[in-house]
């Protein structure tokens, strides 16, 4: 799980004017405010899940004769990656004082990385998309998307295995170093794919069906996802190399309210709105079944 630089949001929040050190301790300290935060944030989560397997039950019910296409799969691992969120942020009391510390990385690490998966399959079915617009093969893109994520989740594997062996703040480094890079590479598969398919669609007639709906939908969610995703990066980096930023989620509840809403709850939410189109009964071409 990506953690909030505490140092970083702290100075700006100083820098504005917006409370002072005795402030943000008392919060921090507050058994109410960490209550009331991690409740509040377990129930945001459990709303998007509830969401995402209502939409997943829908698109079932619309389209039964067909099996696991992209569209029922990216639904399904929402509602997996925000129920973890939820059960987590639920039994945050417990969650936190788990030992080895190896196992509390487990934990809070395995729900970014599913969220990874989550929407890099959008930068795939992008991709296939594409790729068979400009008559070029797809053939080798799930086997690429399989394989990338097999290689981090192997990678993170391995960092927990050495938190294990050698419990240190090395591996608290290597995991956010690890995370930062990741997300990168999710933004710039965003850029890379979402801005070739808008530009794409900016090509076609004005009077194409649906030209401006599409166009709305690639866009919002190519930004909202390039946002979130560098905005995880950039707070991964940051930890990674100032051991002071690298905070207990436990005893910051307010900036961690402020950072997995906007890199989570509120990302997931809008595009779980932009995409809640059910596809049509007869399958388009468009509409890819997961083999």
């Amino acid at each position: 799980m990506a953690r909030p630089n505490y140092i970083l949001l702290r100075g700006i929040m100083g820098s504005v004017g917006v409370g002072d050190d005795d402030w943000w301790d008392e919060i921090d300290s507050s058994d109410e405010w960490q209550r009331g935060v991690y409740y509040f944030l377990c129930s945001c989560y459990s709303f998007v899940a509830f969401v995402a397997m209502v939409q997943l039950v829908r698109i079932q019910l619309r389209v039964p004769e067909y099996g696991w296409t992209t569209q029922k799969v990216f639904h399904l691992m929402n509602f997996i990656v925000n129920s973890l969120r939820a059960v987590l942020f639920g039994l945050y009391k417990h969650v936190f004082s788990i030992k080895p510390k190896a196992l509390e990385m487990t934990l809070l690490d395995l729900p970014g990385l599913l969220f990874f998966s989550t929407y890099t399959l959008l930068v795939l079915f992008w991709a296939e998309i594409y790729q068979q617009a400009r008559s070029q093969p797809i053939t080798k893109l799930r086997p690429t998307y399989y394989t990338i994520n097999g290689i981090i989740y192997f990678g993170q594997f391995c960092i927990w295995l050495y938190a294990m062996a050698k419990p240190s703040h090395i591996a608290i480094e290597i995991s956010r170093i690890f995370f930062s890079v990741i997300s990168f590479a999710a933004a710039l598969g965003f850029l890379i794919y979402g801005g070739r398919l808008f530009v794409m669609l900016r090509r076609f007639p004005i009077e194409s069906r649906g030209r401006q709906k599409k166009l709305y939908e690639v866009g919002f969610v190519t930004a909202t996802c390039c946002t979130c995703f560098l905005i995880r990066c950039l707070v991964d980096s940051i930890a990674a190399f100032n051991e002071k930023a690298d905070v207990d989620v436990l005893e910051h509840p307010i900036l961690n309210l402020i950072y997995y809403t906007s890199v989570e709850i509120v990302p997931s939410s809008l595009v779980l709105f932009v995409l809640r189109k059910l596809p049509p009964r007869r399958v388009s071409d468009q509409y890819h079944p997961i083999r």
